[in-house]
């Protein structure tokens, strides 16, 4: 039984990334399907205001604290995480620690993308392709499809970039997928594919990789509010 973090109603992992790798590792022997949540402020926010994603992250195997917000919180609530666990750092290790044992399949972002981080991760640590698919499907009437397609790659592990709701689409179809492990990546794919580069190390050093990536890129700018909202929910829950 994973020590937990007990933010506002989400149970969090109190573990390393090294720890969480190894969660993986053994997750994927599991014949039940298992979910893994990479929290962060914006996720919280979104299933406040959403009872099913809520109740999706709450039913997760495990949720590690992707966002430094989420250790802030933890910290402001007076408990202590031991660090960060980033989805992207996670994924890379559980990859190059199964090398060729691991079968992938790659679901989400843009046309292309998710075809470049198969390719890319097949090429740098001989990760096996189940197959890949972009994120752009209707999640209501493609959805079963998608899912035969993914459950009969046999594919070990899930990486799914799906953006918002992509938590509650694999609770809600993890059995129709059938996939061992389900991670909810979000932007990760884009990372792995080479099309998004990773923020300067001195980001990760002051922990500001998210206001960098908010500055730099305009879209993401409607992220601040969502911040300050999960600012005001730690404070009032104290």
């Amino acid at each position: 039984m994973q020590q937990v973090v007990k933010i506002l109603d989400y149970e969090v992992a109190s573990i390393t990334l090294e720890q969480a790798t190894q969660w993986c590792i053994q997750a994927i022997k599991n014949p039940q399907p298992q979910l893994l949540v990479t929290l962060n402020p914006e996720i919280i926010v979104q299933a406040e205001s959403k009872l099913a994603l809520k109740t999706a992250l709450k039913r997760a195997e495990l949720m590690v604290a992707d966002g430094v917000g989420v250790v802030w919180a933890a910290k402001h609530l007076g408990q202590e995480l031991p660090e960060r666990v980033p989805g992207v750092e996670l994924v890379t290790n559980v990859l190059e620690t199964a090398k060729t044992n691991l079968r992938v399949f790659f679901l989400g972002a843009k046309p292309g993308i998710a075809e470049k981080a198969a390719l890319e991760m097949n090429r740098r640590f001989g990760t096996q392709i189940a197959g890949f698919e972009h994120g752009y499907f209707d999640r209501e009437s493609e959805a079963l499809a998608i899912c035969e397609r993914i459950r009969e790659s046999k594919a070990d592990l899930l990486l799914a970039g799906l953006g918002e709701g992509q938590e509650l689409f694999l609770d809600t179809y993890r059995h129709s997928l059938g996939i061992p492990l389900m991670i909810g990546v979000g932007g990760t794919l884009d990372v792995l594919s080479g099309e998004v580069s990773r923020t300067p190390a001195w980001t990760h050093k002051l922990r500001l990789e998210w206001a960098y990536r908010i500055g730099s890129d305009p879209k993401r700018w409607h992220r601040f509010p969502r911040l300050f909202r999960f600012m005001r929910l730690i404070w009032a829950s104290k």
